[in-house]
């Protein structure tokens, strides 16, 4: 079967998943408008390319806090990799390491970060962690991680509590038994039938910033932003990144598509600290799209999941490829032969 673009990796993903598996990766929150809008939201966007600009030549690197990457897309804290794979993330490392790209590795991950680590020695990888109730736990997760050569600690903020994910009920979700989370601490829940493994304590604020960035010298990136106001006080608590995200739509039904929140939290920033996105990213033009909006890196999650049900590392690869061929090809189409030629100036918003 030949794979010519992301979609046809989620055909054949939610063919060859159990059913059980695929609804845990697809689900989304109550109506699931906020998960289906990310994607729909990208089709909202015209570009207006520039010609005769001598594309001849063409770099999709980048930068993210320092680090040059070989094209700026990124994978996202997506957890259970180890469902649709038997190597699960330690597969989903090896293939981010081959296109020297940043990874970064979830707390609900099913192999561990040791594993993980000697996967992929030379990786570039960011690690994703919830305020747990219980500090001594997040901070010793926070040492783990860093004494592993992690370079960014990524906090999500949008989970205080579970959002309603009704394929999650339906089903009864639980992690099977011959699976393990690699973080024995976490706190599993019963609710409505299904199972859910939760470490966000609800009562987390802006001042648990401080007392992130009081027990590790990394960089501190908050995922989960989608208003300016948010986005300011990120900056006055001293946070190097933003990732705007709204949880792939899993948390709360309603929300911007994070391609309509980029441009405010952008200006808001006004180039203090990085600013990221996931949510949606499905073509290379998608990826243009954000850019020239202001992002400086995009994220993807359920994709690297598809590759993952295909064929492991090989299928993880055979995405980003897709996704940096493409990238490629959108960027000098429009004019531009390298990332910091994009602007603004690429994006008409659709008047339909």
């Amino acid at each position: 079967m030949a794979m010519v673009c992301l979609t046809d990796f989620e055909k054949y993903a939610k063919e060859h998943l159990s059913k059980t598996a695929w609804d845990y990766y697809s689900a989304g929150a109550d109506e699931c408008c906020t998960r289906d809008d990310n994607l729909l939201a990208y089709r909202r966007i015209r570009l207006r390319p520039r010609v005769l600009r001598d594309v001849s030549e063409s770099d999709t690197r980048t930068t993210v806090q320092g680090m040059e990457i070989s094209f700026p897309v990124g994978i996202s804290p997506t957890g259970l990799h180890c469902l649709a794979w038997h190597e699960g993330e330690m597969a989903t490392a090896r293939g981010a390491e081959a296109f020297n790209t940043c990874y970064i590795t979830s707390t609900y991950s099913t192999s561990s970060v040791e594993e993980i680590v000697a996967a992929a020695p030379n990786g570039y990888r960011w690690f994703q962690i919830y305020v747990d109730q219980d500090r001594k736990f997040s901070e010793q997760i926070v040492r783990r991680v860093e004494a592993l050569g992690y370079k960014a600690i990524v906090l999500t903020v949008d989970v205080p509590y579970f959002g309603n994910r009704r394929n999650f009920i339906l089903n009864q979700f639980k992690l099977p038994p011959h699976l393990q989370l690699i973080f024995n601490g976490l706190h599993q829940q019963e609710t409505a039938g299904q199972q859910t493994y939760h470490t966000s304590d609800p009562s987390v604020t802006w001042k648990d910033i401080h007392w992130l960035q009081s027990i590790t010298s990394l960089p501190i990136i908050i995922k989960g932003i989608l208003t300016k106001e948010d986005a300011e006080l990120a900056v006055e608590h001293g946070v190097q990144g933003i990732i705007v995200s709204n949880h792939g739509g899993r948390q709360l039904d309603g929300t911007l598509a994070t391609i309509d929140a980029l441009s405010e939290i952008v200006g808001a920033v006004k180039g203090r600290i990085e600013v990221y996105l996931d949510g949606g990213i499905r073509t290379g033009s998608d990826v243009l799209k954000a850019l020239a909006l202001g992002a400086k890196c995009v994220f993807i999650g359920r994709p690297v999941v598809w590759g993952l049900a295909y064929k492991g590392e090989e299928g993880v690869r055979e995405v980003l490829q897709i996704l940096k061929n493409e990238f490629r090809l959108a960027m000098t189409l429009s004019g531009c032969r390298n990332v910091a030629e994009i602007n603004r100036n690429l994006i008409q918003f659709s008047k339909l």
